[in-house]
């Protein structure tokens, strides 16, 4: 019961939420302890609310799993969870993970409350909407970092904010993508509660990796701006980061068009060394920077 329930919360997932530290480093605050604590339990209180929407939408989408080729093995799915222990499970969790956001300020638990009604939203409503969907995706991804800003209490970046609805705007759509090269595989034409159908994949792929380079220009223009640049030392080792994210964008997207990515474009990410190393190229180049 206890590795269903783990397997089921999706942990791995939990790799998204990082996103809260963004902010942390680019406003170069952490070395403020209580900056960094504040994060770190607003990470727990993102984690475990994404956790209980798992659950949630796992709930919803019981039968239409069953009958997936890779999804049928999810627990609630292949009978490992009950149905009663999943819905328990998920009022668990968001209790917690409300219980933990309200410690942190009055700022951080509006954004906390904005992504999970978002996301119930997004569940019973708006995922069988084609390009809504995608939006909303990247808007949730987007909330993670707007969460992190206000955690610490910084200004909202408008270079920040553009850079993640573009970049997420992106992985949203891969998502899509992959799921389509999956259908196209199976010989099927659409999937169930989906708005797309596999013909819509050179379009996904066109809008796809166009708004991933946009994001790429979104940070180029960013470090060109003479106003933003003062908060660097040496902020030449910024343009590291270009040449990096190019990379990986244009990867990821050519890794999915000859249908070799999972799904899930973050268990893709989770399990591949060459996206740590650029991740670790992007996080030097910033330390490096400033």
């Amino acid at each position: 019961m206890l590795l269903a329930t783990l397997k089921e919360i999706r942990t791995y997932q939990w790799v998204k939420n990082i996103l809260i530290f963004v902010p942390l480093v680019l406003s170069h605050a952490y070395t403020n302890k209580l900056l960094v604590t504040d994060s770190i339990i607003a990470f727990i209180a993102f984690s475990l609310c994404a956790s209980s929407v798992y659950v949630i939408n796992d709930l919803c989408d019981v039968e239409s799993d069953r009958s997936h080729p890779v999804k049928k093995y999810r627990p609630i799915a292949a009978g490992l969870i009950s149905i009663f222990y999943a819905k328990v499970l998920a009022l668990f969790l968001f209790s917690v993970s409300l219980a933990i956001a309200f410690t942190l300020n009055q700022e951080f638990l509006m954004v906390f409350s904005s992504y999970f009604l978002l996301t119930l939203v997004y569940s019973f409503a708006l995922k069988a909407i084609a390009i809504v969907d995608v939006l909303i995706l990247g808007s949730l991804y987007t909330l993670r970092v707007i969460a992190g800003v206000v955690v610490i209490k910084d200004e909202i970046s408008y270079w920040l904010i553009v850079f993640s609805l573009f970049v997420f705007f992106s992985l949203a759509l891969l998502k899509r993508f992959t799921e389509l090269k999956n259908l196209q595989a199976r010989n099927k034409t659409s999937g169930d509660g989906r708005g797309y159908v596999v013909g819509d994949l050179n379009l996904l792929l066109i809008m796809g990796t166009i708004s991933s380079y946009i994001s790429v220009l979104v940070v180029a223009l960013y470090i060109h701006d003479p106003v933003m640049i003062v908060k660097y030392s040496t902020p030449m080792w910024l343009w590291v980061v270009i040449p990096a994210m190019l990379y990986w964008l244009s990867r990821v997207w050519l890794i999915a068009n000859r249908g070799e990515l999972n799904e899930d474009p973050v268990l893709f990410a989770v399990r591949d060394k060459v996206s740590y190393l650029v991740m670790l190229v992007c996080l030097f180049s910033v330390i490096l920077a400033i």
